[in-house]
């Protein structure tokens, strides 16, 4: 598919990337997701995305990621640059979400935040009481929220059925919880100079 872009998105994001694709007529993307429950080993994203870049070198005009550095400590980024691939820039998720700008005055305002996206709400059970095993020893809820002080939802909709969800996921590790709507323009802009001209 020469004249088609290859974006390879963590599957936490793949809603977003889709619908973003669709809003803009990105008729030229072709998206292929890797599990999100990568991000609950780190380590193992850059070796994913690299085997994602050699299936598809040669096939497509272009491959670009869909992810930020996402606690790969810049491995991430020696995979990109050895194949001359972009990425969309920032440390995590929640910057491009938010904008780097807004972000950072959120996360300066209260250091000990835990985010969660529209992702993170709805897959809550699943990728953080079952993922970090708090269903099964309880105790280390403590450990793993004891220094966060409030939970703030960057959320991509306005759902009034996920913000009920994610004002029980804070009450479920007993910190304080504040909305922040997003949307979808901060990732759009992100991705504009990359993703609109194939």
């Amino acid at each position: 598919m020469p004249d088609k872009i290859l974006v390879i998105s963590c599957g936490a994001i793949a809603r977003e990337m889709v619908r973003i694709g669709k809003l803009n007529q990105w008729d030229h993307l072709v998206f292929q997701c890797l599990p999100p429950e990568l991000h609950n080993a780190p380590e193992r994203i850059p070796a994913a995305v690299k085997a994602k870049i050699e299936s598809g070198t040669g096939q497509y005009k272009k491959i670009f990621v869909a992810y930020a550095d996402c606690g790969t400590g810049g491995k991430l980024d020696e995979v990109l640059d050895e194949y001359g691939v972009e990425r969309i820039p920032g440390a995590h998720c929640y910057e491009f979400f938010t904008g780097s700008e807004q972000f950072h005055s959120i996360a300066g305002t209260e250091p000990g935040s835990f985010y969660l996206t529209d992702f993170l709400v709805r897959h809550f059970e699943r990728l953080v009481v079952k993922g970090l095993g708090l269903d099964r020893l309880p105790q280390l809820k403590s450990v793993y929220f004891g220094n966060y002080k409030r939970i703030v939802y960057l959320a991509q909709s306005e759902s009034e059925k996920l913000q009920a969800m994610a004002q029980t996921h804070a009450d479920f590790l007993g910190l304080d919880y504040d909305y922040c709507y997003c949307g979808d323009q901060p990732l759009s802009l992100a991705l504009e100079p990359v993703l609109s001209n194939c």
